[in-house]
């Protein structure tokens, strides 16, 4: 329920209250079963409400099967005895008959969305409307999309029930409870990465929705990140030996897609209206703060729902909407002699003298005039490119592409391959445990074994070498595992 906050009633201001998990309930598999046998009988009443003709119809068929319904009568010709029996049953047909009204009102809230949360427009018929396609359901095929007319069809689709649907779709501004899981790690460059993480079942609903709906939408071929067959090898190995390499990051990536730009990705992909709002905010959510307020604990939204950073679906959505984005982005590596790939946020372009046009070789790369087009495409396409995190790196320098090394390498050394900084330290660390020496601080044999891995995947042979010699390690110092 949403916590109504009453500001006629003085109170202390709302205090940032420590993120808890709770504890797993008692005898929950048989609340889930309890609870599941009600959801089954509201099905079963609104089926029989239905083939009765509708509410009332049902409700006077109930009356009469009860033997609760009083009879009209001439109430003149009573007597005063036989007037106050009929009252009497008059008072009890009216008590029996909310009482079914509002059973008949719970089996249509179990089979009904209705509503969505103040702001959200949503049309339960999912009638047509003039931001359809023309051929929408043509689109639909043609991308490969399940057909989702309503939000019965959505519900069985997930395996779910209209109210859990609705329940994940729900959007409120200050909530008692929440879908998500939320913490920080460190990043890379200094700072905090705040991961929200959608709990269980949602999360199983948004990767039916990843391998349905989102995967199948067109992407660019320029985009390697989270696409199948792709990696942060295949997106370096497109810049590798370059002259002239140009990195661009994307500030507030996720949170730039707020949910009404998921909505018209999936009404252009195919998808009706209802549908389209239903998907677009179960991928999405608001980023909230965790308060105290009297004594209870708040979930308060601090701005628009929007692709959260810890949701299957988030990546995929991307792709998709970056389609005209890459598109554009081409167009221009294209006309400049650059080469363009896109891995998640980060944008790359690298330029090499043998690939330019003629006419464009003597000049050198024009990188000042890419980067002014690239940042007027970029904001156009309503995301912006972060003001601190553009770097040039010529054939001089060392040039790292998703963390890989892309200057020309000699004979019989991989394109693209792990820093050797990276390849030093993992060599010392086996060389120390082989010694009889422990590890540094926090280092595991798992963590070394992802460096090995990481090396394998540019370069196997020496890769397998190192996964050969950890397993070994591994062998002989279980309990060090």
């Amino acid at each position: 329920m949403t916590a109504k906050l009453e500001s006629f009633v003085p109170a202390a201001p709302p205090q940032a209250a420590p993120e808890v998990t709770p504890a797993a309930a008692p005898n929950t598999v048989a609340k889930r079963e309890a609870a599941r046998a009600a959801h089954d009988a509201l099905l079963t009443r609104w089926k029989a409400i239905t083939e009765a003709g509708g509410t009332d119809a049902w409700v006077h068929a109930q009356l009469v099967a009860k033997g609760a319904l009083a009879e009209e009568v001439d109430f003149s010709s009573l007597k005063e005895k036989e007037k106050t029996a009929w009252k009497e049953k008059k008072k009890a047909e009216a008590v029996e008959r909310r009482a079914l009204e509002r059973q008949a009102h719970e089996a249509w809230k179990a089979t009904h969305v209705n509503h969505l949360g103040v702001g959200i427009y949503w049309n339960e018929a999912g009638l047509p409307d003039k931001f359809d396609l023309e051929h929408r359901e043509e689109r639909a095929r043609q991308n490969g999309l399940p057909t989702l007319n309503t939000a019965d069809d959505l519900a069985k689709a997930l395996g779910l029930s209209v109210s859990k649907l609705r329940g994940f779709a729900f959007h409120r501004d200050v909530d008692t409870g929440s879908n998500y899981v939320t913490w920080s790690i460190p990043k890379r460059t200094g700072g905090e990465r705040t991961i929200t993480s959608p709990k269980p079942e949602l999360k199983q609903a948004q990767r039916w929705v990843l391998s349905n709906v989102v995967e199948r939408l067109p992407v660019h071929g320029a985009a390697h990140g989270f696409v199948a067959g792709r990696s942060i090898l295949t997106n370096a190995l497109a810049h590798r030996g370059a002259d002239v390499l140009v990195k661009v990051d994307l500030k507030d990536f996720f949170p730039s897609v707020n949910w009404r730009r998921v909505k018209g990705l999936l009404r252009k992909g195919g998808l009706p209206e209802n549908t389209s709002t239903l998907l677009a905010l179960m991928s999405t959510e608001a980023p909230r703060e965790r308060m105290s307020f009297r004594g209870k604990t708040l979930h308060v939204a601090k701005g628009p729902r929007a692709l959260p950073q810890g949701a299957p679906t988030s990546p995929g959505i991307t792709n998709a909407l970056c389609l005209r984005l890459d598109k554009r982005l081409s167009a221009l590596s294209r006309k400049l002699g650059f080469t363009y790939t896109r891995y998640a946020d980060d944008l790359t372009f690298s330029w090499t003298k043998a690939k330019a046009p003629k006419a464009r070789r003597a000049q050198g790369a024009p990188v000042a005039v890419l980067l002014a087009r690239v940042k007027d495409i970029v904001e156009g396409e309503g995301f912006t490119v972060h003001p601190d995190k553009t770097r040039v790196a010529r054939k001089g320098s060392r040039q790292r592409v998703t963390g890989l090394v892309v200057n020309e390498a000699k004979d019989g050394t991989p394109a693209a391959r792990v820093p050797r900084d990276v390849v030093r330290r993992l060599r010392a660390a086996i060389h120390n445990r082989q010694k009889g020496k422990p590890g540094r601080e926090g280092e595991s044999l798992e963590q070394l074994k992802g460096m090995a891995a990481f090396i394998h995947m540019t370069d196997p042979e020496k890769g397998r070498m190192y996964l050969d010699q950890l397993a070994k390690l591994e062998a002989a110092t279980p309990a060090q595992a």
